[in-house]
């Protein structure tokens, strides 16, 4: 019975250069894209003081009334 040849180890970066080989001949590209650290400090506090701007808002009470029902009638 003849032997198997071992497989040959591929280094991560030969993976990767293959993912994307692939993925290039799909018609895709790579693209890096930042996001948001949802969990900084910064962040939740500028988020916070959005929500209550909005909620104090007389221009967005008839919204804010939309809301408050939809989630009064969901936690039934």
């Amino acid at each position: 019975m003849p032997k198997a040849k071992p497989a040959t180890k591929r280094s991560s970066r030969d993976k990767v250069r293959a993912h994307r080989a692939r993925l290039r001949k799909q018609g895709l590209r790579p693209i890096q894209m930042w996001v948001p650290d949802l969990g900084a400090d910064a962040y939740r506090a500028e988020i916070r003081q959005q929500c209550l701007a909005i909620a104090d808002s007389p221009r967005e009470k008839e919204d804010q009334d939309f809301v408050a029902a939809l989630l009064a009638r969901n936690s039934m």
